[in-house]
C-alpha cells in the first residue's frame, strides 16, 4: 500500500505508521506528506525520511488547493490518504477522486463528541461533562461532513474518577497509534474492506 499523509502539525500517528513500516510491522511505504503548515514539524520528519514534502496552504484559496492536493495524491500513485491531525475540511475534488479512501483517526468513539470545532482538548471537555463511563478512538473514512464517514474499528479506555481532560487526552492518545496500524495492517490483509 502506497499511503499519504497530511498533517497540520506534529503529525504523531504519521510518525507511528512510518515507524511500523520501517520494523517490518506494517507492509506498506509511506510516499508523501502535506501540510497546510509551511513551518509543520511533521514536514521536517517527512524530508528527514525520505518521503516527498508539500506545503500546500488552504487559504486564501481552497479550490486551487484542493486541486493541488488532489494532483499531488494522483502523481505518488496514493492508494490511501492517511489524516494525521490535519486540521482542515477536504475539498470535493480531493474526495470525489479518493472515495473510500482517506482515513482519519478521531480521539472519541464515533458518532458521540465528533463534528465542527470538536477535536483537541475540546473532545476530552465534552466526553468529561458528559459524564460517561469509556471513551476511545475511532477509525474512520472521510467524507465531505466532519467526523461522519463510516467507522472501520474503535479502541476504548476507561474515564475513572479524578480523571480531567489532560488525563483523558493522554490514555486515548496512547492507543491511537496502534489502532491506526491495526486498521492498516487489516485493511492491507483484506480483513476490512473499503466501500469501492
Amino acid at each position: 500500500m502506497r499511503l499519504a499523509f497530511l498533517a497540520s502539525n506534529n503529525g504523531s500517528s504519521f510518525r507511528a505508521i512510518l515507524a511500523a513500516i520501517a520494523s517490518g510491522e506494517l507492509d506498506a511505504v509511506g510516499v508523501l506528506a502535506v501540510s497546510n503548515k509551511a513551518g509543520a514539524p511533521a514536514l521536517a520528519f517527512a524530508r528527514e525520511h525520505g518521503l516527498k514534502a508539500l506545503h500546500i496552504p488552504t487559504l486564501p484559496d481552497p479550490e486551487a488547493a484542493d486541486a493541488r492536493l488532489s494532483e499531488a495524491l494522483d502523481e505518488v500513485g496514493a492508494d490511501l490518504v492517511i489524516l494525521s491531525g490535519y486540521l482542515r475540511k477536504l475539498g470535493p475534488k480531493t474526495l470525489s477522486r479518493f472515495a473510500g479512501r482517506v482515513l482519519n483517526i478521531h480521539p472519541a468513539l464515533l458518532p458521540r463528541f465528533g463534528g465542527q470545532g470538536m477535536y483537541g482538548r475540546r473532545v476530552h471537555e465534552a466526553v468529561l461533562a458528559s459524564g460517561v463511563a469509556e471513551t476511545g478512538a475511532s477509525v474512520h473514512i472521510v467524507d465531505p461532513e466532519y467526523d461522519h464517514g463510516p467507522v472501520l474499528m474503535q479502541a476504548r479506555v476507561p474515564v475513572e474518577a479524578g480523571d480531567g481532560p489532560a488525563e483523558i487526552e493522554a490514555k486515548v492518545m496512547a492507543i491511537e497509534p496502534g489502532l491506526y496500524i491495526d486498521v492498516l495492517r487489516r485493511i492491507g490483509a483484506g480483513e476490512i474492506r473499503l466501500p469501492a
